[in-house]
């Protein structure tokens, strides 16, 4: 199927997006719309969770697009509104496209979407469809499963996820970077995790571990450089327990994408993988969102061409 061939386009928009900011974007996307005579409706979230029913229900036209607009956590709700919707029609392929009116738009910039509304929009137009590969994540209070489009965060990155979300008046990669120098200065005691990977099983005691469908987490650290999400392989990053000092210098090479010259980092292309936390505990997201505060065991796999996305011009 091609552009040519959607015939509706579902828009699933978050009005607290980007801190508050997308409802400013919202007559703009209205108006495009409008304008080059595409057939839409706008579905607009009340509640977390929200996007997932809406996803999930409105999917069910293979004619239809459903457009994620608002940041990495709407999108993450739709995905997974549409696997559930693949799950119970295994023969659907749903095609969904974003409009990346978010702060950090992670899962964008390793989709190959846009990174402007203009061009967003513009690709609902004439972009091009492409199939890409979903991650799911079971475990902590997800023990069903999670799906997730970009990447998986325990330890470290969590932690400075979860510090970031806590400033109100600083948004982005700067919340990131603050958040990563407190969670510095705190320094917490790395679990010891049991792992298996590409057959080979050891146990570690990482700082931080990245499972990575995309390329970019925080808007700034780039934790798969080199990550494709559409090679059905997830890539993982791992850095373990040192002194606060050499943190903070492996901390500057993820934002350049350079910590796999460093003896302190491991990276491997995996299809699956197990983390058990045999001392200690994992704090866990994906895509931002909070899998847990406290694990013990997860089993991360990739889904090969789960979906298929609107890609840029």
């Amino acid at each position: 199927m091609g552009i040519s061939d959607i015939k509706h386009f579902s828009v699933i928009f978050n009005p607290t997006a980007g801190k508050g900011n997308a409802i400013k974007k919202l007559p703009i996307i209205k108006q495009y719309l409008y304008d080059n005579n595409l057939n839409y409706e706008i579905h607009t979230t009340k509640e977390i969770g929200h996007a997932i029913a809406l996803a999930e229900e409105l999917c069910k036209d293979p004619e239809t697009a459903i457009i994620a607009a608002g940041g990495d956590g709407t999108i993450n709700e739709v995905i997974n509104g549409l696997m559930q919707a693949k799950n119970n029609k295994p023969e659907l392929t749903p095609i969904f496209g974003v409009l990346a009116i978010g702060r950090g738009n992670d899962f964008a910039f390793g989709a190959g979407v846009p990174a402007s509304l203009e061009d967003c929009l513009n690709a609902l137009k004439k972009g091009n469809i492409q199939p890409i590969d979903v991650g799911l994540i079971k475990g902590g209070d997800y023990p069903a499963g999670r799906y997730f489009g970009n990447g998986i965060g325990v330890g470290f990155d969590t932690i400075v996820g979860l510090e970031a979300a806590k400033m109100k008046h600083i948004h982005g990669a700067a919340g990131y970077m603050i958040g990563a120098l407190k969670t510095l200065i705190t320094y917490p005691a790395a679990p010891e995790i049991e792992m298996e990977i590409n057959g080979e099983k050891g146990v570690y005691t990482p700082a931080l571990v990245s499972i990575m469908n995309g390329r970019r987490m925080g808007g700034t650290f780039f934790m798969a450089p080199d990550g494709k999400n559409n090679d059905g392989l997830l890539n993982l990053c791992m850095t373990k327990q040192g002194t606060r000092r050499k943190l903070l210098q492996t901390m500057f090479h993820y934002t350049k994408g350079t910590q796999d010259t460093l003896d302190n980092t491991k990276t491997a292309l995996i299809s699956s993988i197990t983390l058990n936390a045999i001392n200690g505990s994992m704090a866990v997201h994906a895509d931002g969102e909070t899998i847990c505060e406290k694990g013990k065991l997860l089993e991360i796999s990739c889904i090969p061409n789960a979906l298929n996305i609107i890609k840029g011009i």
